[in-house]
């Protein structure tokens, strides 16, 4: 089911009665394409779970309009929506087993919806296999881990086909290897299912490495929209560079003087196509390439070892971050001199922003 989200607003009034309203969603216009894993990504407080509640029909918009497929469902109850919702508390009910809370759904259906009980285990059997709990029918959800919980509330959600799932915020009470194996679970469900899925996260690399497209936030504006990697390899403003990444990107200030960039005074990369001016210089930790000739140099500070790879740290008075992180190959012997190390930079993993806007200043490789 294709999602059409039109001028969609929220406002929410001041709590102090005085000033503006506080605009949690500002002009959101998007098109998820059917049978997608959308990720709507960005720092607490952007509007992503806002967002997920317009959708939802949880919450009203203050202007613009929902489509699902032709029908507009902006006045639409969320129980004619056919909106399958996962929270971020699973909301799991404890006094019943989870057959019983996967059936639960199915049980409030009227008209020519409703169901035989025979139909309605039946559906939660297909639900559970999917999701892989069928072990644990029986069990009330105090008798299960947190993924097993999460597992429950994907399949209580999916039982009734809906027509979009909504996910918000599904995995942040899950320990650090139960996240990764249940994102795992989330993307071979939905690819297996083909339902249109929206995915609200805070963690960038969750939302990275499950979705189709990626939708970045700031403060209820759509900063970026596209493949995780092209947002990753090519972001529009500095606000995205910064919140995409582990470790996060490297950011200095730079000067451009004839097509030179300059940080802390040495010439480190040639930039065609940029004027004379302040900047911000932006590098990826794995855009350094460990050579005792190179342009870049920093203060040496500490090897960590990673397995295949190990990261440097080292420090730069002209650095915006407390410490610099390098991200090299392991079979690179690291020997600095005087306590200083030296670096040549990759092209394509240095980004120039504008020092007043922010916004991102493209440079002319190719010329």
């Amino acid at each position: 089911m294709k999602v059409v989200l039109e001028n969609l607003t929220k406002r929410f009034p001041n709590r102090n009665r005085k000033g503006d309203d506080v605009i949690a969603v500002n002009n959101f216009n998007f098109e998820i394409p059917d049978g997608k894993l959308i990720g709507l990504l960005g720092p607490s407080g952007c509007g992503k779970s806002t967002c997920l509640s317009l959708i939802c029909g949880l919450q009203r918009p203050s202007e613009g309009k929902i489509f699902f497929g032709d029908e507009d469902v902006t006045d639409l109850p969320p129980e004619n929506r056919g909106v399958g919702m996962v929270f971020q508390n699973y909301a799991l009910y404890p006094h019943l087993t989870v057959r019983q809370n996967i059936v639960f759904p199915l049980e409030n259906l009227k008209g020519d919806q409703k169901m035989t009980k025979q139909a309605m285990e039946a559906k939660a059997m297909e639900a559970a296999k999917l999701v892989q709990i069928e072990p644990f029918m029986d069990r009330r959800p105090s008798e299960l881990s947190g993924g097993q919980q999460q597992r429950v509330a994907i399949a209580r959600a999916l039982v009734k086909t809906p027509r979009v799932l909504l996910l918000d915020e599904p995995l942040s009470n899950l320990d650090a290897r139960l996240r990764l194996q249940t994102r795992e679970e989330i993307r071979r469900i939905q690819t297996e299912t083909k339902v249109t899925t929206i995915f609200v996260t805070h963690d960038q690399e969750e939302a990275m490495s499950i979705s189709d497209m990626i939708i970045v936030m700031k403060l209820g504006v759509i900063q970026q929209i596209g493949k995780p990697q092209e947002v990753y390899d090519d972001p529009v403003n500095l606000f995205v560079a910064k919140f995409l990444g582990t470790p996060p990107i490297n950011v200095f200030t730079g000067t451009v003087k004839g097509e030179k960039l300059y940080i802390d005074g040495s010439q480190v990369l040639d930039v065609p196509g940029v004027s004379d001016q302040e900047v911000y210089v932006g590098i990826r930790p794995e855009g350094f390439i460990l050579h005792d000739q190179g342009s870049f140099q920093v203060r040496f500070g500490a090897v960590e070892v990673m397995g295949r790879d190990i990261s440097i740290v080292s420090y730069s008075d002209a650095s915006e971050n407390p410490t610099i992180r390098s991200i090299i190959d392991s079979s690179n012997k690291v020997e600095p001199e005087g306590g200083i190390i030296r670096f040549a930079l990759k092209p394509e993993k240095v980004h120039l922003f504008s020092k007043e806007t922010e916004e991102r200043i493209r440079v002319t490789r190719n010329r």
